[in-house]
């Protein structure tokens, strides 16, 4: 089916509400943030990840605020587990990730309709831009995937994320001169990319985006470290 008609079924209205909730809510990994913004930077994903454990939307897709609503990243526990493991991050700071990037909408037709009006925008669950993935996927095992199926794929977005992640611990210095922990420097270098997390690791201050993100993190920790069944 040509990609006119296969998105002809995508409400303008969902476009415009999604629109509105991405310039509002910030960015993703792959961009090329300053420090005051919260324009993540690459993320990866893999050739060998697991089953995915929620099968693709079908095209007639609940609107955009419903489906928000319904989605939640707990339902991939085992991938995050799985994939945090490999990776040597920790797995709760990749679930409250998962959360944060949980604003919007992750039905895979939808993505593709906005990424038609908007080419720099981000794909699949950890919301990763294509810069992002390109650089995270070499030399892994999921070096042969394409950004493209991050939509179709939460399992791959899941890897590529926490590999990512493991990427940018490997650039942390040894003794930061920031009052952050390393998984707070990690989230920050997930959203707005590692030459920021750098540049926060040395003391400069995050700006108001960049800190919204952390907050919201914080928000969203107690609620991954219950979906991985961790004790409190």
């Amino acid at each position: 089916m040509g990609e006119q008609r296969k998105y002809r079924w995508v409400p303008a209205a969902a476009a415009a509400v999604l629109a509105v909730w991405l310039m509002a809510r910030g960015g993703h990994p792959g961009g090329r943030p300053s420090p005051d913004s919260s324009s993540p930077q690459p993320t990866a994903a893999p050739a060998s990840s697991p089953a995915s454990t929620a099968s693709p939307a079908p095209a007639a897709s609940p609107s955009a605020p419903a489906q928000a609503a319904a989605y939640d990243p707990a339902r991939f526990a085992g991938p995050v587990r799985t994939y945090a493991g490999r990776a040597r991050v920790d797995p709760q700071l990749l679930m409250a990730i998962l959360y944060n990037e949980s604003y919007k909408p992750h039905d895979p037709a939808l993505e593709r309709a906005w990424q038609r009006l908007k080419p720099d925008s981000a794909f699949g669950i950890a919301n990763m831009h294509r810069a992002a993935f390109e650089e995270t996927r070499q030399g892994r095992d999921f070096a042969g995937r394409a950004w493209e199926e991050l939509p179709d794929d939460p399992g791959l977005a899941i890897e590529a994320a926490a590999w990512y992640l493991h990427d940018l611990a490997a650039q942390l210095p040894a003794h930061p001169s920031a009052p952050f922990t390393e998984n707070e420097l990690l989230a920050l270098g997930y959203n707005t990319g590692a030459g920021n997390m750098l540049l926060f690791a040395r003391g400069t201050s995050p700006g108001p985006a960049a800190r919204s993100y952390l907050d919201r993190l914080h928000d969203n920790l107690p609620k991954a470290r219950a979906a991985l069944g961790q004790p409190d």
